[in-house]
């Protein structure tokens, strides 16, 4: 009877480990793919990624794998952009090495700054800055403005330049980047509400489509919040493994076991994403239609 019980519930066990794979992976089984259209909006998305380490490196690598065959003219980083010291050597070993294939190819990184970020780095040519903590521009393709803000010290100027920016902007599509999530389920630092209060009811009323985040070094796609699209992109560089809380209701997909950066397109109304693991693997796919 032991025998039988053991050969019945082989089959069982392997059945529910396949079942444990697909439902952990979620998109990876069936990845959504990148329209790549060549008049579409292509651009890509790294955060807290300026460790130095041998992981920046090989995403790094991964992403100019990817621009071969998904041209994205720029990057948007969420912060934390250089860990420790900020030497002129230190932007080289923890920037502009891990991305000169990149660069040489000539896309273009638009930095936000992070909590471990020097003030100074915003005087820094390649975060494309101009100088400024906070800032906006427009996408090259389809109507599309970003804005990056400064998170770590939200000042009511800034405050009150990010509404009238939004108030004024005629575009299509609001994407908005900065380091602090305003969702997030890292077990870390998780949801910062204070600045939620302060942000998201702009981002309501000006339709934002796409809010990203960093700050919490794992990956995870929100479930939409009033209309809104957010995602924590923190493990371009750091990581830390096992640091999604499970259960709380806001993930509709995450990875806190590898580094991951993500690509995305804008055609239209219509946002497809990909999200690339360590080994160059989509882990995570899908699309956001604009708020309109």
């Amino acid at each position: 009877m032991t025998v039988r019980r053991r050969r019945l519930w082989a089959p069982l066990a392997l059945a529910l480990t396949i079942l444990l794979f697909v439902h952990r992976a979620g998109h990876a089984q069936s990845p959504i793919p990148l329209p790549n259209k060549p008049d579409s909006l292509h651009f890509a998305v790294i955060g807290d990624n300026g460790t130095g380490d041998k992981e920046e490196y090989d995403i790094g690598q991964q992403m100019a794998a990817w621009y071969q065959r998904f041209k994205f003219p720029f990057v948007v980083m969420m912060g934390d952009n250089i860990y420790g010291s900020d030497r002129p050597q230190d932007f080289v070993k923890k920037f502009e090495a891990p991305y000169k294939g990149l660069l040489d190819a000539g896309v273009k990184f638009y930095a936000s700054l992070g909590n471990h970020d020097s003030r100074e780095q915003r005087f820094y040519k390649n975060f494309n800055m101009d100088g400024k903590l906070y800032y906006d521009f427009k996408a090259p393709k389809e109507d599309v403005r970003f804005f990056a803000l400064e998170s770590t010290y939200m000042d009511p100027e800034q405050v009150k330049w990010i509404h009238d920016e939004l108030e004024k902007s005629s575009e299509k599509w609001k994407i908005v980047f900065f380091h602090h999530p305003l969702y997030s389920s890292g077990k870390t630092h998780g949801s910062q509400v204070k600045l939620r209060e302060v942000l998201e009811p702009m981002f309501v009323q000006y339709k934002v489509s796409l809010v990203l985040n960093g700050h919490d070094h794992i990956y995870e796609r929100i479930k939409p919040q009033n209309g809104i699209q957010y995602f924590v992109e923190g493990s371009s560089g750091q990581l830390r493994d096992g640091d999604l809380r499970r259960g709380t209701g806001l993930t509709a997909f995450g990875e806190d076991r590898q580094q991951t950066f993500m690509l995305m397109e804008i055609d239209g109304d219509v946002l497809t994403f990909n999200t690339i693991g360590l080994k160059g693997n989509v882990i995570d796919s899908g699309t956001i239609q604009r708020r309109k």
